[in-house]
């Protein structure tokens, strides 16, 4: 069993804990030696959320190294952007196609960067970047907050575990009444065919 760590970026309210508190479990679930450490800048206020979570035979560190995070996986397109230092030749980005200006946009000193940018800073960086609309979806659904679950729906399948292990971890996870929404993300995340 090799080490598979992935690190996961967000903005605060975006469900970035819920997704990193899932792939914990699952990870402990599928008989791997787990470790997590997560980052909230003022996530209740829309700061930025990172989490790494590392699945191993042997994990000694929570943190992932520059270079070798095997997954990326971003909330929010310019948070994603901020981590091609980590991310290891070939790995997969898989990018929610979604935007929340920080307040340096809103007030005209910046401007945000366009899905070519950030994809060409991630594919110099040696990612694979993969959109995917997940908050879109979760909104068809009924909540745009679903929108990690739809992402952890995509990566489950690169990750492998079965999907009745993945649906026992969110109902475990889930409040009663967010469930059947949080069930339904992940299936649709889990459907989606990504080059």
């Amino acid at each position: 069993m090799k080490n598979i760590d992935i690190l996961m970026a967000g903005v605060g309210g975006q469900g970035t804990i819920l997704a990193s508190n899932i792939l914990t479990e699952v990870g402990l679930e599928l008989k791997y030696n787990v470790k997590k450490s997560e980052v909230h800048g003022m996530a209740q206020r829309g700061g930025t959320v990172e989490s790494h979570v590392r699945w191993g035979d042997e994990v000694h560190a929570p943190l992932i190294e520059q270079g070798y995070a095997d997954y990326l996986i971003g909330f929010e397109m310019l948070e994603t952007a901020r981590w091609p230092s980590y991310i290891k030749k070939g790995a997969p980005v898989i990018i929610n196609s979604y935007q929340i200006p920080p307040p340096s946009v809103n007030l005209g000193k910046a401007k945000y960067p366009s899905k070519e940018e950030i994809e060409s800073i991630l594919t110099a960086a040696g990612g694979k970047v993969i959109w995917v609309e997940g908050t879109k979806i979760a909104e068809e659904l009924g909540n745009p907050a679903a929108a990690g679950v739809v992402l952890l729906g995509v990566v489950s399948n690169m990750l492998g575990g079965d999907e009745g292990i993945w649906q026992k971890v969110i109902q475990s996870l889930v409040p009663e009444r967010f469930l059947e929404l949080n069930r339904k993300a992940f299936q649709a995340g889990r459907a989606l065919e990504v080059a």
